[in-house]
Order: structure tokens, then C-alpha cells, then sequence
């Protein structure tokens, strides 16, 4: 079935004319529809190796739109139901969802720190609009993603098995991983204390998840909405951290060109906890720079241990692509070491205001 047969499987509004592909996304596969009325529409294949669950995923994104535009109305996607009823529809080999298209644009890199403090605005009403949503309704589309010592293990196994014979190259980063394992279950502990909770969050926090208004980058909705589950604060804080207040690309293979921006980094703090701040208690407050550190070394893990496996979760451009997206993150978790107690004083200060 063509692209244009699966977007009629949906209430549209007029016969689909043209699909094109749409955005960079590293697990779906997404188009745009043009329809003879000139709307438009956004249909994508879900990647059932990676979501399994597809009507659990799909239940978690209905229930979560609805109850954010219910609150503040098109401050999120609106999914349509297929003509069937359904969440999705079924058609050949794959499962499809559809959105209507909101004119937007997104951002790959911030431009400057006021560009990330908005994305960290976007991310931080996020938060605060879902604080009394039951965490607990939802299904966990990728049980443990944020689970850092269960990625530990991942890698550990990764390298055990060798399974695309590529370990001896990567002996040096593997071990740069490992130093570090002590570190993997400190915010899992605090939630096994009780001293974090559990919320809603987005858990793949990167700035081109915000969409802004073309015009005057103000927020529009946050999108991606594929790990929304529950999940801690600090994790969200961490992992936009992790890709918009480094100095370059997360493929970037020049490390001399990677570092943490503190400007930045203080940039998103204020835009993150001037939405909020007030909503999260004081051991939530002082995970948040240690949450930047932990998203990077676990997408660092998970970038070395798919390098590992052959390359079967992340797209890639070329054979080195998961190993120097690998070392960018090391490179990062180096420079937020070698800056921890400046981090925390100023999301202190940010806290503060």
C-alpha cells in the first residue's frame, strides 16, 4: 500500500496528494501528507522492534495530549484515531499513527543561550502541566531505558559477546565506562529511599523535541512523545543538557571542539526551573546536575554498546557512526566533572530566583 492509501486509513479531511519524508529521527520513519485541500498531516511507521507494546505506547501518547490540551488548549500534538477506532492502523507489514501538522520549526543545535533557556521553558511547563497526571497510568513503552546500571550491564554484556568483533578497538573506551560504574545507581538509589519520586516526563529531552514559532521562537508544544512515561526530573534536565549546551554535534568526530557551555548550561537551568522549580522538592533539585553527567554516560554506553551489537538500534550514516557519537559523550562527561561543584551552584542560584 502506498504512503497516500495508509494516510486515507485516517479521518483526513480530502484525498492525500503527496508524501514526502520528514525530519532525522533516529527510530520511526515519518512523512508528510498533503492533501487536495492543502492541509496537512504527519504520518509515521512505528518501529515495532523498538516499541513492542504499540497499543500501550500509543494509549500513554492519546491519554497525555488529551489531558494537556484539555488543559491549555494546542499546547500539544492531536493524534488521530483511525477510521477504525483504533490508536493506529495496521497496513502491510507495519503500524501507522497520524498528527495533524502544526507549522513550526525546530532546533538541531541552540544558537545562542536564550534559545536553549526557551527550549528549557518548553521542557519545564512540560513537567509542571503533568505534576498531578498519575505517572502511574502509564505503560512503560522501553522498560528501564533510564534504568543507568541495567545500561552498565548492556555494555558489559555488548563486550562480552563481541558480537560484531569489534571490542579490541574500542578497549579504551570501554574502560572509560567502567571507571565510572560506581556512579550508575545513585539516582535509582535515592528512588529506592523515597527521596526522588517518580513523575511524568519525557525522558528524550533534545531541542529539536521542542517545536517554536517560526517567527518569534516562542514555544509551541514539545513532540516526540514515544517515551513518555514515568520517569525522574533529572533525567530530563540531564539529557537536554547532554546534546544543547554542548559546543557541537553529537556525532562531532573533532573533540577538540567538544566542551560543556557553562552559559548555556546556566541558560536552560533558568528557562527549566522558572517553569519548574517550585514543583520539584530539595533532593530533585540537587540531582539535576548529576542527572546531566548520568544521561550523557548512559547514552555514551548505549552509543559504544550498539557499536558493539553491529549497529542494530541507531540509525547510522557510516561504520564509525555509534563510536564517535560515543566518544563525544566522554568527552562531555569529562569537562561536567572537571565543573560539578560550579553546575550545582548554579542551578542553585537558578533554584533561588
Amino acid at each position: 500500500m502506498t504512503l497516500n492509501g495508509i494516510a486515507a486509513l485516517f479521518p483526513i479531511d480530502s484525498e492525500p496528494v503527496s508524501s514526502s519524508p520528514l525530519g532525522n529521527g533516529h527510530i520511526n520513519e515519518t512523512y508528510l501528507i498533503t492533501c487536495a485541500s492543502g492541509s496537512k498531516y504527519v504520518l509515521q511507521k512505528i518501529n515495532r522492534r523498538i516499541f513492542t507494546d504499540v497499543d500501550g505506547l500509543m494509549r500513554n501518547i492519546r491519554i497525555v495530549t488529551q489531558y494537556l490540551n484539555a488543559l491549555k488548549p494546542h499546547s500539544s500534538l492531536e493524534f488521530l484515531s483511525a477510521n477504525d477506532g483504533r490508536d493506529y492502523a495496521a497496513a502491510g507489514d507495519g503500524y501507522y499513527r497520524m498528527y495533524r501538522y502544526v507549522y513550526g520549526i525546530s532546533l538541531e543545535t541552540a544558537r545562542t543561550p536564550a534559545e536553549l533557556e526557551t527550549c528549557g521553558k518548553a521542557f519545564g511547563e512540560f513537567q509542571t502541566q503533568l505534576a498531578d497526571f498519575d505517572a502511574e497510568q502509564l505503560t512503560e513503552t522501553i522498560p528501564r531505558f533510564h534504568d543507568t546500571v541495567k545500561r552498565l550491564h548492556d555494555l558489559e554484556r555488548a563486550a562480552s559477546q563481541d558480537e560484531a568483533g569489534r571490542f579490541k578497538q574500542v578497549e579504551r573506551e570501554f574502560r572509560f565506562y567502567m571507571q565510572r560504574q560506581d556512579e550508575a545507581g545513585v539516582m535509582l538509589g535515592l528512588l529506592a529511599e523515597g527521596r526522588l519520586k517518580k513523575r511524568v516526563t519525557h525522558n528524550d529531552t533534545k531541542l529539536n523535541n521542542v517545536l517554536l514559532d517560526e517567527k518569534t521562537l516562542t514555544p509551541l508544544c514539545v513532540i516526540d512523545l514515544d517515551t513518555v512515561m514515568p520517569g525522574l526530573p533529572g533525567n530530563d534536565f540531564g539529557d537536554c543538557i547532554r546534546t544543547g549546551a554542548s559546543t557541537a554535534a553529537e556525532d562531532e568526530p573533532d573533540l577538540d571542539k567538544v566542551w560543556l557551555d557553562l552559559e548555556k548550561y546556566r541558560a536552560f537551568a533558568r528557562g527549566f526551573l522558572s517553569e519548574c522549580g517550585r514543583s520539584l522538592n530539595k533532593d530533585e533539585l540537587s540531582t539535576l546536575t548529576l542527572g546531566a553527567k548520568l544521561m550523557t554516560y548512559e547514552c555514551g554506553m548505549r552509543f559504544l554498546t550498539d557499536y558493539l551489537n553491529g549497529d542494530t538500534y541507531f540509525r547510522t550514516a557510516y561504520p564509525e557512526h555509534n563510536l564517535v557519537r560515543c566518544r563525544t559523550q566522554m568527552k562531555l562527561i569529562s569537562d561536567t566533572e572537571a565543573h560539578m561543584s560550579e553546575l550545582n551552584k548554579l542551578v542553585a542560584e537558578e533554584a533561588e530566583r
